[in-house]
């Protein structure tokens, strides 16, 4: 709730689609783009004429909101292409990152919009993970990782500045209990309440953007790496609030466009630095102090590197 009432008053949005130029000839992903502010982020940048791949588990319903934002957009000279992308088995990623680019020479920005938030006690990915871990960080984390090699030739050649990876964390990452990760809990043997877990979670997603904007940085690829919380919606959480909680999210929470104009701002906004941490909806703050230790930043990406171990090559098929 401090969060909640730390962004009654954000301000008016900096960019949206009202003062946003032309991205033809740009190509984008944006994760979970089936729904949510995902799908309110692609109809911005398809309304611009960019190229959208909408990354999702389900085909049926990332195709419905492509056939939806098409009809919105029809004079648009975009494209908006289907992605499979399912972040709860690590088998899959390396299939979809290759579909990617297969098709594709360029990427300009990569928005890791998808997540997992509060699922139902007991929740786990395929390979075992506690679901929002295993989603919000580790399966983020290895797509990252396979989209890395493009972003850094497209960077080489583009505008400077303008090649990003946006990490859509959230105002409850603030809250996460101290220290942000528990290396010896990963597995939660010792369990924890879901909200802590989704508030580890989106710790996690500051620590990798921070983490790789420092890497970036020492490395010169010139890809951007910026973390962002979108702002406060009204949300099925509700239903597991306080009535007055509840009540107050409702009064403070704007439409989710404001959220996608959040995430916009992050990942095309010409004065974006690399691991700036944006909120809503569109301005550079601070994120949690403890979020920016760096050998807590390489622990935790060494951590997660050590669980892609055995993904990161296609599987060996049946003779």
């Amino acid at each position: 709730m401090s969060s909640t009432l730390k962004n009654l008053c954000p301000g008016e949005p900096p960019l949206t689609e009202d003062n946003l130029g032309t991205q033809e000839g740009k190509v984008f992903i944006v994760t979970g783009a089936n729904t949510g502010l995902g799908k309110e982020l692609a109809k911005i940048l398809y309304s611009k004429h960019a190229k959208v791949y909408v990354a999702a588990r389900s085909e049926t319903k990332a195709n419905a909101a492509i056939e939806d934002i098409r009809g919105l957009y029809a004079t648009s000279k975009g494209e908006l292409v289907y992605l499979h992308l399912d972040l709860n088995d690590l088998r899959t990623i390396k299939k979809s990152a290759d579909e990617f680019l297969a098709k594709e020479q360029r990427l300009d920005v990569l928005w890791n919009n998808a997540g997992v938030m509060v699922p139902p006690a007991g929740s786990m990915t395929a390979q075992g993970y506690e679901l929002q871990l295993g989603v919000n960080n580790i399966a983020t984390f290895l797509f990252t990782r396979f989209l890395s090699p493009v972003l850094i030739t497209t960077a080489g050649s583009a505008a400077e500045k303008s090649v990003r990876v946006v990490w859509v964390s959230s105002a409850a990452a603030e809250g996460a209990p101290k220290p942000a990760i528990d290396f010896s809990n990963m597995d939660y043997a010792k369990d924890e309440g879901q909200w802590q877990k989704y508030q580890r979670s989106k710790a996690g997603s500051i620590l990798h953007a921070c983490e790789a904007a420092r890497r970036s940085q020492r490395e010169g690829d010139r890809v951007l790496h910026v973390s962002l919380h979108p702002g406060v919606f009204p949300t099925d959480l509700q239903r597991t609030m306080p009535g007055w909680q509840s009540r107050l999210v409702k009064m403070v929470g704007r439409e989710p466009k404001y959220g996608a104009y959040t995430e916009l701002f992050a990942g095309l906004h010409p004065t974006i630095e690399n691991g700036d941490f944006v909120g809503p909806y569109g301005r550079v703050e601070k994120a949690r102090k403890d979020l920016y230790d760096e050998a807590l930043g390489k622990q935790y990406w060494e951590w997660t590197e050590l669980q892609i171990q055995g993904y990161t090559q296609k599987p060996k098929t049946d003779e």
